[in-house]
């Protein structure tokens, strides 16, 4: 009995995985082997990111309030501290987008929790 191969399905797989190298340069767009191993690598790149992407977000928004906070003679920390003693609620992207677009309703806070 002939060799069965499922030739079908292979030849979806490396369309598939040609699909997602649309757009990479040299051999990495058009040759299977290098485009495989590119598309691999993104793969595991875009997880990796996924997940830094939270942790830089969330180091920005620290800046962010730190810079505000100082403004008006708190460091972070302090501000945070006092935040949390007075039972306000309002999570690090919030106080950040106050911080930079709203500087009154920021201050607000500040001598809120002062």
């Amino acid at each position: 009995m002939p060799r069965s191969v499922n030739s079908v399905a292979s030849r979806a797989r490396r369309k598939k995985v040609m699909k997602q190298a649309k757009g990479y340069y040299g051999r990495r767009k058009n040759v299977w082997t290098v485009a495989k191993n590119a598309v691999e690598k993104a793969m595991l790149y875009s997880y990796r990111d996924r997940r830094n992407k939270k942790r830089t977000f969330r180091a920005l928004w620290i800046t962010r309030i730190n810079a505000g906070a100082r403004l008006h003679g708190l460091s972070y920390s302090q501000f945070m501290g006092k935040l949390r003693a007075n039972n306000v609620e309002l999570n690090r992207k919030v106080l950040a987008d106050l911080a930079m677009n709203n500087p009154e309703a920021f201050k607000a806070i500040v001598n809120k929790v002062k």
